[in-house]
């Protein structure tokens, strides 16, 4: 059996919209799934669980991760990933200082949606090589808004945004 790609998620924390990315597309694949998914973050508190507020973003989808601990983006994470999926321009920023290993396979997840799916490529390796992340500049309408300092409703929408996106992405990530 081959290994399975992996996908990883990115946002500051590791708290809300990594946490909710990744259990989206968890469930969209099943478990286990193509693809194995995780989350990390760029600033992070180790080993902390979700917030309230994701975890109930999270129930209003019928979803669910209580297993889940913050963890920092380190350069194993690098080394395991075909893709890795950031949520705003300062997470690109914080690659190219402490992790400039990783700009060739990380890109800002809405632009990724947009693109993946009209590259051709046997291999998830090879349509994101295929990309040309790591020269790519980061515009400002693929920021996911940061829900963090809101409250319920601002995780519930980032919950929202964030399906739509996922369902998307299934489709660049598994052609037909």
């Amino acid at each position: 059996m081959s290994e399975r790609p992996v996908v990883t998620f990115v946002c500051t924390g590791n708290a809300a919209r990594s946490v909710m990315a990744a259990t989206l597309l968890k469930n969209r694949l099943g478990d286990p799934g193509p693809i194995d998914v995780r989350s990390a973050g760029t600033l992070v508190l180790p080993d902390q669980p979700m917030s309230i507020r994701t975890r109930t973003a999270l129930e209003r989808h019928g979803l669910k991760d209580p297993w889940h601990r913050s963890r920092q983006l380190a350069e194993a994470d690098v080394e395991l990933s075909s893709l890795i999926l950031t949520m705003e321009p300062l997470h690109i920023q914080w690659m190219r200082r402490q992790l400039p290993s990783a700009l060739p396979i990380s890109g800002m997840l809405k632009r990724v949606v947009r693109e993946l799916p009209l590259i051709g490529g046997d291999t998830l390796d090879e349509r994101v090589a295929a990309l040309n992340l790591a020269d790519r500049e980061v515009q400002a309408w693929e920021e996911v808004i940061d829900p963090g300092a809101g409250q319920q409703p601002a995780f519930d929408l980032c919950m929202d945004e964030l399906a739509g996106l996922v369902d998307e992405l299934v489709l660049g990530l598994l052609p037909e």
